[in-house]
């Protein structure tokens, strides 16, 4: 996705100067108070007249304070234009009309949420205290906690799962300038996302079904594969944030179940279907078992049987091979015939 006037990402200020204006300040209010006192004491219009004017501009410079805090950010704009970002731990000075900017400042998703303590070490700043803590950007690493929904996978199947995403802001300025609000844009995305891998897997192996997109069918499915269809997650929501300056740092599936509606039935068919594999096994044994006492009734010559003997042989044993109950023998005491 292509925007016009992509905005880059500039840092305002390399270091933190805040401290030096402070001092500033600090000398050129006591110099103004100075002036004051000299003009009442000289009776001299021109010093009071001074120092009147000084102060107001010294009241204003108070507002260029800013402290942040660690993995912190504040994007600013001076009069409509983006003026550049500060980044990092620090007490700063900047021009005191810059605007701080943040579309999705009272947008929280799941368990993420910008940070929203600030200390400002300047009593007079304490008006902008309340707008800074609404305006930062954290740098930290947040989690998407994103609510269940409903897909449908390869088959058509109703299935119900939840995603968790790990992710970071690493451009500012794409993030406040390239959409409207980035935690909804990404919240938006990761929805999207879930819904086209998802359904490119049934949720049990399938015969087939392709899912890696080569043309060949293979064992993929959404229980067996989790971590591959994580990570095809976690790609694609990249793709989609990677202009919004958002990185995804990685993506975990935290629910994954049949729709309700379906739920049963589904278990139902996974019963049948183990049932059916177990019986073949049993069959299986059985008719090795019995093709081995045959092999060794010959062998050793216990008796010789002819194909009408042998097959209801055949017939007894595999009812007590496969049976679910145990079965009472009977003994013949007469003649075999």
């Amino acid at each position: 996705m292509e925007v016009q006037n992509d905005v880059k990402e500039k840092i305002l200020l390399e270091k933190s100067n805040g401290a030096f204006m402070a001092i500033f300040l600090i000398i050129t209010f006591i110099a103004t108070i100075a002036i004051f006192f000299l003009g009442i004491n000289y009776e001299s219009g021109y010093l009071i007249l001074l120092s009147l004017l000084l102060l107001p501009i010294e009241m204003v410079s108070l507002a260029g304070f800013k402290v942040l805090g660690p993995q912190e950010s504040l994007v600013y704009t001076l009069f409509g234009k983006y003026t550049g970002t500060l980044k990092g731990d620090g007490f700063y000075y900047i021009n005191p009309f810059s605007t701080a900017v943040n579309p999705a400042a009272k947008t929280e998703l799941g368990q993420s949420s910008d940070v929203k303590t600030s200390t400002n070490v300047l009593s007079s700043a304490a008006n902008t205290t309340s707008v800074i803590k609404s305006k930062k950007i954290s740098l930290k690493v947040m989690t998407l906690n994103n609510s269940k929904q409903k897909v449908n996978d390869a088959l058509g199947n109703p299935v119900d799962i939840g995603v968790a995403v790990m992710w970071t802001v690493v451009d500012t300025a794409k993030a406040v300038f390239n959409v409207d609000n980035f935690k909804e844009y990404l919240s938006l995305q990761t929805d999207a996302s879930v819904r086209n891998i998802v359904k490119i897997y049934p949720y049990d192996v399938a015969p087939n079904i392709d899912t890696t997109g080569d043309g060949n069918p293979d064992d993929g499915s959404l229980r067996s594969s989790t971590t591959v269809v994580a990570e095809r997650i976690k790609q694609e929501i990249q793709n989609r944030v990677d202009f919004a300056g958002l990185k995804i740092l990685d993506a975990r599936i935290t629910y994954l179940s049949y729709s309700p509606e379906i739920a049963q039935a589904m278990l139902k068919r996974q019963q049948a279907a183990a049932v059916v594999d177990a019986r073949a096994t049993i069959v299986d044994g059985a008719v090795g078992m019995v093709q081995m006492a045959l092999e060794k009734i010959k062998e050793n010559k216990i008796v010789d049987l002819d194909e009408e003997r042998k097959a209801a042989m055949v017939s007894n044993l595999l009812v007590v091979l496969c049976s679910n109950n145990e079965v009472s023998p009977v003994v013949n005491s007469g003649s075999l015939y």
